[in-house]
């Protein structure tokens, strides 16, 4: 059994934020994949489901960003999981807009939600590092986060959040480098066959012409006795 976390605040106020982004991934995942209805529990909202044969566990915390772990903890314990069974979704300001990055273990990076869980759980659980870019200066930093998501980048979010859907049963079993390609696949724009260069035209050659008879009618029929 694996839980899939997806961080964000919770409230029709924060649905559309950057900092949601994590909420939206398992919400395509139960989505597409026909979870239960979401429901309350661990001071979050859960969902479950299958993919293939393994049993899955959707949350989003209630808490608040900075208080995640309260809510992943409690879940954890009352599955008995291991930190092995966790994986952590959420917004990345070092990543471009629409790039992802599987991780495992590792430092918080500052961000509050990964901050709360490793209070509580400890740091060695993967996560699925989701691009949102990066205001520019850190002062900018928590409205940026805060504030939704613009038209312009609806359509490689929608794309991100596709290649998610599409990935996560091979996320669930362990096979990271397969959800990454399947990611890829949605976010990565086909490259167009490199086009050959046209051959030279050949022009058949011809034979060359037999020079034009210069004699005379007179001379020619003298030649001819010769």
């Amino acid at each position: 059994m694996k839980l899939f976390v997806g961080l964000g605040n919770p409230g029709a106020k924060y649905a559309a934020n950057r900092h949601n982004i994590g909420f939206m991934a398992v919400d395509r995942i139960a989505a597409e994949h026909g979870f239960s209805p979401w429901r309350s529990k661990f001071q979050a909202e859960v969902s479950e489901g299958k993919l293939g044969a393994e049993k899955l566990v959707l949350l989003k915390p209630g808490t608040f960003m900075n208080l995640s772990g309260q809510s992943v903890g409690e879940a954890m314990r009352f599955y008995k999981l291991d930190l092995s069974d966790l994986v952590v979704f959420h917004d990345e300001l070092d990543l471009a807009p629409g790039k992802m990055r599987l991780k495992q273990g590792g430092g918080h990076a500052g961000h509050n939600g990964l901050r709360s869980i490793h209070a509580h759980l400890g740091a060695d659980y993967a996560r699925v590092r989701l691009g949102i870019g990066h205001p520019g200066h850190k002062d900018r930093v928590s409205a940026y986060v805060l504030s939704d998501f613009a038209k312009s980048d609806q359509e490689w979010l929608d794309l991100l959040l596709q290649g998610i859907a599409d990935g996560a049963a091979a996320l669930a079993t362990g096979d990271g480098p397969r959800f990454a390609n399947l990611v890829a696949l949605r976010t990565t724009p086909a490259r167009k066959p490199t086009p050959k260069p046209d051959a030279p035209k050949h022009t058949p050659q011809q034979p060359d012409a037999a020079p034009a008879d210069m004699r005379s009618p007179l001379q020619r029929l003298m030649d001819r006795f010769k």
